[in-house]
């Protein structure tokens, strides 16, 4: 099991050093930083000011060492935008995503398991094609129109929860619910499938000889082998919450990472554009190797093969 974790640890370092090498370059070569700080009017000479000013005159290799050293001692570098070092922005703005991440996935479990589990105890009924289409209708729907939608029928039509903030945890009902309604679809098809496969087992057919039935028979021999996969999906899917949390953010004004993301873009902020983007991958690729070493728990034939 040790060695399973390392190997899987090692290509994850491997991977958030690829995505850091080529966010970092993919950034500064397909911009000027120095005409972008400065503007597009600015005069040549100011841009050579900003330039030498940021040690953007030095060459790229240069750069991205020095960028991952500081990445390494804490220091994300400073906010082209804001003037703040970066690592205070994040630090400031991560608790807000972290708890809209977290609500989202709740959402997700909360919806997608009961509905798969439903199909899968009737299967080809009208309840397993309501299942299905409302995956279906939640894969099809985009963040930003689902959205607008539950504004105006939760915020404004019927004046349930506030239209946009942070303050409170009732300001994060309708963002989780639209975050968490995305990842819907993959969960609840995979409930359903892995329960329809473990239903048919012997030792299913032998509980249902001792008289279990429906709920009792799913809880106490069912779900537990069928949520295996389940539970790995869950993980990758709070991962992606990290990163699909700019859209929900915007729509919603959460002063989050994904918020903060956007505004950075849009200020031409190198800096921290480039410390979130690796911030989401680290996420992403932490939570795919915290399922990787959660199924060769559950499944000592993974860490075998």
């Amino acid at each position: 099991m040790l060695r399973y974790i390392a190997m899987r640890g090692l290509l994850a370092v491997l991977v958030a050093f690829t995505v850091s090498l080529a966010t970092f370059f993919l950034l500064n070569v397909a911009t000027d930083p120095a005409q972008a700080i400065a503007g597009e009017d600015a005069p040549p000479e100011v841009v050579e000011s900003i330039r030498t000013r940021y040690g953007l005159d030095r060459p790229l290799p240069v750069r991205y060492a020095d960028w991952l050293g500081g990445v390494v001692t804490g220091d994300f570098g400073e906010s082209y935008y804001w003037h703040k070092p970066v690592a205070a922005l994040v630090a400031d703005r991560a608790d807000k995503t972290i708890t809209l991440a977290l609500s989202a996935l709740a959402v997700t479990i909360l919806i997608a398991i009961p509905l798969g589990a439903l199909a899968a105890l009737n299967p080809n009924s009208w309840i397993d094609r309501f299942a299905l289409g409302v995956a279906v209708s939640a894969q099809a729907v985009p963040n930003f129109w689902l959205g607008l939608i539950v504004i105006i029928l939760f915020a404004v039509t019927i004046p349930i929860f506030p239209v946009s903030g942070d303050d409170s945890w009732r300001h994060y009902v309708l963002p989780a619910f639209v975050l968490g309604a995305s990842s819907v679809p993959a969960v609840m098809r995979l409930t359903r499938t892995g329960l329809i496969e473990v239903m048919s087992a012997d030792y299913i057919r032998t509980a249902r000889a001792k008289g279990f039935r429906g709920w009792q028979l799913l809880r106490r021999h069912a779900l537990r082998n069928a949520l295996l996969p389940v539970i790995s999906v869950l993980a990758v899917q709070l991962g992606q919450k990290f990163g699909g949390s700019v859209i929900t953010e915007s729509i919603f004004a959460i002063n989050g990472l994904g918020r903060l993301a956007l505004e950075s873009i849009l200020g031409a902020d190198i800096p921290t554009v480039q410390m979130l983007i690796f911030v989401f991958a680290i996420v992403f690729v932490a939570m795919n190797l915290l399922a990787d070493i959660l199924n060769a728990a559950l499944d000592p034939r993974i860490r075998i093969g």
